[in-house]
């Protein structure tokens, strides 16, 4: 009783002088929606918002974690059918919410703290979200492996797409289970789908991506047979069984557990950062698949567009004066030198600020060098293939789950083909 007294005598607000001139204003509490699955993130997000609200005066950020294996499309949808958006969102479509009007500008006094590349304006000027990483393009849809295998059985970092496939065909002989993947979500499908499909979506780069030249007649869901094949036969020959129901973050524990020897990724060092956690002694590393000539084909960061995530605040708490200011300061909290330092002791890329030269970067997590050694590596080529549809996203889920019935014998590469070219032409006619 004591202790329940105490706490509504600290949230009353009441007067600290006899005049009560000088009254104590309470917090103002706010939601910070995010999306969980890696274990890294969630503890930067945690260490972020903890030592935020110990030095704020005015405001608390509670956490709203979205539980691993939600579809986020979905959940937002719930949210805003039901009206409960949180102050600041770890925001997916990016794209459509704009377009609906749920989203609030970002004040001038947040991006001043980001590097102009980091950000974007969307059609009327304004700044939606912004970066919670760096943006280092999809460098983080990779494969980690086991580096003390690769060293005791003889085995090299493959610099072709044809030395990935003999890889994955001597740790098969050695009779171990070469690749550990995912699917109990649906996202994570991506990560061995996309450095597949890098190469051919490279080739679209020029022309606005693959999706523009789709949308435009140029090119065609058929165009994708190739990789759609690649990534049957490998999921059938090399990828442990099981995929159907694992979900991401377990691979870390089937790789530790030397269940399989590579693990599919897309949390970069966060991944290895996970892997140390599990196992201190592990000695991991990373790689991306190669094209046939030897490119590393990385897609880039989209600042904007449907595809694009980052930070943003809500246009419901922005009808609040109160919450909107709230946010704003917990956001240029987000960007400070001190912030980026404590992102990088738990094992994330803090994200692209103007004073970056200023950060203390983490290069102790087994693996991480391999990382950075990437972004010098001289095969290392960019490319972009962001889609200006607004309903992109909901046909980009559609295609995930289609490829993964295709990879689980539902439906055959013809089927699923012509069912995703459906799919993506009542998508263009949608607008």
């Amino acid at each position: 009783m004591a202790v329940a007294a105490l706490a509504l005598t600290g949230c009353s607000g009441s007067p600290s002088g006899s005049d009560g001139d000088s009254a104590a204003k309470e917090k103002t509490t706010i939601r910070f929606l995010y999306a969980t699955g890696d274990d890294t993130w969630n503890s930067v997000v945690d260490a972020v918002v903890k030592a935020f609200n110990e030095q704020s005066d005015t405001t608390t950020v509670q956490l709203d974690p979205l539980p691993a294996g939600s579809d986020y499309a979905t959940a937002l949808k719930t949210m805003d059918a039901t009206g409960n958006w949180p102050a600041v969102v770890d925001m997916r479509d990016t794209l459509t919410y704009v377009n609906a009007g749920k989203l609030a500008p970002i004040p001038d006094s947040v991006t001043e703290l980001i590097q102009p590349e980091a950000f974007g304006t969307a059609e009327d000027g304004n700044v939606y979200t912004v970066p919670y990483s760096a943006l280092n393009g999809e460098i983080g849809l990779n494969i980690v492996y086991n580096k003390d295998y690769f060293k005791d059985n003889d085995l090299e970092v493959p610099e072709t797409y044809d030395d990935f496939l003999d890889l994955l065909a001597d740790i098969k002989a050695n009779g171990d289970a070469p690749l550990a993947t995912a699917a109990a979500e649906v996202w994570p499908s991506d990560q061995l789908w996309k450095p597949l499909a890098a190469p051919y979506f490279a080739q679209y780069g020029d022309e606005g991506g693959f999706w523009t030249a789709a949308q435009n007649g140029d090119a065609s869901i058929e165009d994708l047979r190739e990789p759609l094949q690649e990534l049957l036969d490998i999921t059938n020959d090399y990828v442990l069984e099981g995929w159907q129901s694992t979900a991401d973050a377990q691979t870390t524990t089937l790789l530790v557990n030397d269940m399989a020897v590579m693990a599919t990724s897309s949390a970069g060092i966060g991944r290895l950062n996970d892997i140390n956690k599990v196992d201190p002694d592990f000695n991991a590393g990373l790689f991306i698949i190669p094209a046939e000539d030897g490119t590393i084909n990385v897609l880039k960061n989209a600042v904007n567009g449907d595809t694009a995530g980052g930070l943003a605040i809500s246009a419901q708490a922005a009808e609040d004066e109160d919450e909107y200011a709230s946010a704003t300061e917990f956001l240029e909290y987000f960007y400070q030198v001190d912030t980026a330092n404590l992102m990088e002791s738990e094992g994330w890329l803090a994200p692209n600020i103007v004073a970056s030269d200023e950060i203390e970067r983490n290069t102790s997590i087994p693996g991480s060098k391999d990382y950075f050694a990437l972004l010098e590596n001289p095969n290392l080529q960019w490319y972009e293939n962001v889609s200006d549809l607004s309903t992109f996203s909901a046909f980009n889920t559609f295609f995930r789950q289609a490829r993964i019935e295709m990879q689980d014998g539902q439906s055959s590469i013809d089927d699923t083909i012509a069912k995703v070219q459906a799919e993506f032409d009542k998508t263009v006619a949608a607008g």
